[in-house]
């Protein structure tokens, strides 16, 4: 079985920003303006304050231009998680105490309260 890995993300903007001295997300706004990417205020706050799961190429690369900084300092990916071969799971269901016949789940029947059968 091959492995499975699920890659993550963190997202540098607010960071890189306080690192010159840009505190507020409107200030951003002009900067982007000036470079030609029209965003709201509101568009430029959830830039800021949240995590992007898309980003046009030209509004990335207007952040960099305006914080003078890399797309590895704004994107910085790493993998959340590991699955398949390098995962700890039990090869035979006997393993986790399930034998052929004697299954983990069982059928019940609920009856309601005052009917015996």
């Amino acid at each position: 079985m091959s492995e499975q890995r699920r890659i993550g993300y963190k997202w540098n903007l607010r960071q890189q920003m306080a690192q010159r001295n840009l505190w507020k997300t409107t200030e951003l706004v002009p900067l982007l303006k000036s470079r030609g990417i029209n965003l709201s205020n509101a568009q430029v706050h959830r830039l800021v304050t949240g995590t992007p799961e898309r980003i046009p190429a030209r509004t990335f690369a207007a952040l960099c231009d305006i914080l003078d900084c890399s797309p590895n300092d704004l994107f910085e990916p790493f993998v959340e998680m590991r699955a398949a071969a390098t995962a700890d799971a039990p090869r035979q269901p006997g393993d986790i105490g399930v034998t052929p016949g004697n299954p983990i789940a069982r059928r019940i029947r609920l009856i309601p309260p005052g009917d015996d059968g």
